[in-house]
């Protein structure tokens, strides 16, 4: 079993690793945009106990939030 849990440990860092390597030519607002999507669905997730839809929500909550939201100037 913690061979498994080793194995998508290893495979989340990857995953992160790739995903922030492809943020390099985005955008402000694409970047407050992916952030916002990443964060609403850890919250909708966490809150509705893991539920799909709960996390799917979240995470579009979060995109449009984060895509609203303007840098200082």
């Amino acid at each position: 079993m913690k061979s498994i849990q080793q194995l998508a440990a290893t495979a989340a860092l990857v995953t992160v690793a790739l995903g922030l390597g492809g943020c390099a030519g985005m955008s402000q607002q694409d970047k407050n945009t992916a952030i916002g999507a990443g964060a609403g669905a850890v919250v909708g997730g966490v809150l509705t106990g893991g539920s799909t839809a709960g996390t799917v929500g979240g995470a579009a909550v979060g995109g449009v939030i984060g895509n609203q939201v303007k840098p200082p100037k």
